[in-house]
């Protein structure tokens, strides 16, 4: 474990650190350092340098430090610097998006890019465009930089230093930070502050940190023979270097398929192993799985053209070199009971394995080269004990919480890719089209924790609630693309007349909304969320079926395909009630439920299959009629009835209300059409 800061000297203070002169934009209320150290408090101190690391005595301070300058990294600064906020982003090449330089390996990216959907909507067109970052330019949409459905990974460079200089985002290139400290402070947002140290020593404190360094380590199994064993990260993308040879690639996911795909036409065969059967992302619904675009291997393997595919845990085999440079591959049992009988060298165990193979064994056929294609992993080591965060998804992710927070350090929120493990194999927060409105949720919980500005909200009289839902389920993108983890909440208002509508809040986080919204609960709500069938997304799903899908709206609770599911509350769930809902249960039973029916084209504008009855059901929670009269049925309903219909109020004892006009009636009579 390194040890903090170079040259640094121990030293007690109240409160703040003394800075390397002022910065433009920070704090002014920052306490003068403490001159005079008692026992105790110099005791304190040496605690605190054990526990935190060395204070340190010279630094550039920040409101929002941001790591990174992909596209995670850029959104999250687009939202800092609209709101005109203190920040930096930090990174350690010298353009945004250098991941995009060397990956994709053979220069195709798999997020789609849809230039035409027969719709001018923006927002709308957002869920087919899974590659442009959000923003007020629409100049910056992808359709006007990439003509290609599946585009050019150099595109995307230039995409990003678009976006960068667009909006003159605060970039500081050429800086890696190496370690990251955190040191307690009364004064501190968050009751301590975060210490960036980079490559050249440089130091910076930072109020909030904001990791967007993405997923950057490749995954490297340990097993005997792996030293022969090539990663995708340095192979070769000629197909001409692969010419009449045989290739096992370890892996079976878009990286590998990629890989094959290359080579596929030049190769004697190619064998691809992993641990677990192949995942199809249009079987999964998931994104990050085997797209259709890689999978033309599927085809050799089903189709006997010499290509297969096998499982096997990968820390389960050895890969065994013969003297002709062929690589061999073995089970690990073999490997571990022939070196034990030898007395533990493995001098001759290599050479036995290759004349003690199993009879139909099915890779006895040497190869040429073996690939690595497992993918990637996030990077911990820039990190100390304090601030690292507890591993998720077996390390390839951080933990954090439904708020992309760390789970063991308030402050410190992770964006962008390396954010996925909310969301893992499920919805598309790892990818562009995913983490570019878990990033605006990101920021809109900051602006109302920091700096008291409430979420966004629109507040209408209840009558509009029925045309605002379908509004939004018929175009928002945000909680379109992020279903099941974004979503929509309707907060009731002056005893169910009024509504205050919040957009793409996260769903995991219900139980806090208050606290993380400023928006108060005190009449109910509804949550409208977008969720696939309970049994039509998993690899050995029929996602072709016959009777796959339903179109009758009492049949609507048995909907496959993503369609809206409203929840009523009477009152906010409670964090217990959310961790002990129903097994895959998105969120606690409600009070009510109501699915809209599925939809061919994702077009929930049937007057009488979708229309209708979302009312209906609205107006059975609600225990009132949120139909609009004319000011004459108005009147006649105040006469006869206790109570009116709510665009009554709104509308006719306001004189607002749609007044009946007679003379289009009058004109047909004269006309003798009545």
């Amino acid at each position: 474990q390194r040890g903090g800061y170079k040259n640094r000297r121990s030293s007690c203070y109240r409160g703040d650190r003394e800075r390397s002169g002022p910065v433009a934009g920070t704090r002014s209320n920052m306490p003068k350092p403490h001159r005079g150290c008692t026992f105790a408090i110099l005791v304190a101190c040496m605690t605190f340098a054990s526990a935190y690391g060395a204070m340190p005595t010279g630094y550039l301070h920040l409101d929002y430090c941001v790591i990174g300058a992909g596209p995670g990294g850029l959104q999250i600064a687009y939202f800092l610097q609209q709101s005109q906020r203190h920040y930096l982003v930090f990174e350690r090449n010298n353009i945004s998006g250098s991941f995009f330089v060397n990956y994709p390996r053979h220069r195709k990216l798999i997020s789609i890019n849809k230039r035409y959907t027969g719709k001018q909507n923006k927002e709308f067109n957002l869920r087919h465009d899974w590659n442009a970052l959000l923003s007020h330019d629409d100049n910056l949409l992808y359709k006007h930089f990439s003509e290609d459905f599946f585009p050019h990974a150099d595109t995307m460079l230039h995409y990003l230093k678009n976006y960068t200089d667009r909006f003159d985002l605060k970039v500081q290139y050429n800086t890696a930070i190496t370690w990251i400290e955190a040191e307690k402070d009364p004064a501190a947002w968050n009751g301590h502050y975060f210490f960036l140290t980079d490559q050249n020593d440089n130091r910076y404190r930072c109020s909030v940190l904001l990791v967007a360094t993405g997923i950057s380590l490749p995954n490297r199994p340990n097993f005997p023979g792996s030293e022969h064993v090539e990663g995708y990260e340095t192979i070769s993308v000629d197909p001409d270097d692969f010419v009449g040879q045989t290739v096992l690639i370890l892996g079976r996911g878009n990286s590998a398929f990629e890989t094959a795909d290359n080579i596929v036409g030049v190769t004697n065969f190619i064998h691809m192993l992993s641990r677990s059967r192949v995942r199809l992302a249009w079987a999964t619904h998931y994104v990050g799985d085997l797209r259709a675009v890689n999978n033309a291997m599927l085809d050799t393997y089903q189709l006997k053209s010499l290509d297969g595919l096998l499982e096997r845990d990968l820390e389960n085999i050895a890969i065994i070199q013969d003297n002709k440079g062929k690589l061999h591959l073995r089970l690990r049992y073999q490997f571990d009971a022939i070196k034990a009988s030898e007395g533990g060298s493995s001098n001759g165990t290599d050479q036995r394995l290759l004349y003690e193979e199993i009879d139909n064994f099915s890779v006895r056929e040497p190869y040429d080269r073996v690939i690595r294609c497992l993918g990637w992993k996030f990077d911990f080591s820039i990190f100390n004990n304090v601030t690292k965060p507890q591993g998720g998804r077996g390390h390839k992710y951080p933990l954090v919480k439904a708020t992309y927070e760390s789970e063991s350090l308030p402050g410190m929120f992770i964006v962008g890719t390396a954010s996925h493990s909310v969301d893992f194999r499920k919805s598309a927060g790892g990818f562009i089209h995913g983490f570019r409105y878990t990033a605006r949720a990101v920021h809109r919980l900051l602006e109302y924790r920091n700096h008291g500005v409430s979420w966004p909200a629109t507040i209408l009289p209840i009558t509009h609630l029925t045309n605002m839902i379908i509004k939004r389920v018929n175009e928002a993108s945000g909680f379109y693309q992020m279903f099941s983890v974004l979503t929509d909440i309707v907060l009731l208002r002056k005893d169910a007349n009024e509504f205050e509508y919040l957009e793409e809040y996260p769903i995991g986080a219900l139980a806090q909304l208050q606290e993380n919204t400023g928006r108060n609960v005190t009449d109910g709500l509804f949550v409208i969320n977008l969720e696939y069938g309970c049994n039509f997304s998993s690899p050995e799903s029929d996602v072709f079926h016959l009777g796959r899908s339903v179109g009758e709206p009492k049949h609507a609770w048995l909907s496959n395909f993503l369609h809206p599911v409203i929840y009523y509350y009477k009152h906010l769930p409670t964090e217990t009630e959310m961790m002990y809902r129903p097994k895959f249960w998105t969120l606690p039973r409600p009070h009510k439920i109501h699915h809209v029916v599925e939809d061919f084209l994702t077009n929930w504008t049937a007057a009488k299959a979708h229309i209708l009855p979302l009312r209906r059901f609205l107006e059975n929670c609600l225990g009132t009629d949120l139909r609009s009269f004319f000011a004459e049925a108005c009147f006649t309903f105040a006469l006869t009835n206790q109570h009116v219909p709510p665009s009554c109020h709104h509308g006719y004892l306001k004189k607002q209300g749609l007044l009946y006009d007679e003379s289009p009636w009058l004109r047909s009579v004269e006309a003798g059409h009545s």
